[in-house]
């Protein structure tokens, strides 16, 4: 079962950014890995998520919900699952001022 207790409560506004998303209109496949993707082609489909994000109004707010809700998989906010968990270890290692 997924875990839910770390997405934003069910609220217009906590969700109204992805209205805006470039990827909005997109097929998932070509943000979410499929099975058995691996090296090049993996390599490839990832950067052309990315290229979608870095042109898209809403990364700032899509990277932010994937670092909160700790999404798993795909690209969110122009980062892939490596480097989402990077973000994520080193916030849980870094003491609150």
């Amino acid at each position: 079962m997924a875990e839910t207790s770390r997405l934003p409560t069910p609220v217009a506004e906590s969700w109204d950014w992805q209205r805006f998303g470039a990827c909005r209109d997109m097929a998932s496949e070509a943000f979410f890995s499929p099975e058995h993707e691996r090296g090049r082609v993996r390599r490839r489909r990832i950067e052309r998520a990315k290229a979608v994000c870095r042109s898209c109004p809403v990364l700032l707010d899509c990277r932010r919900y994937a670092l909160r809700a700790e999404e798993q998989y795909g690209v969110w906010g122009g980062l892939d699952e490596g480097e989402r968990n990077r973000l994520i270890a080193t916030r849980r290692q870094t003491p609150a001022a």
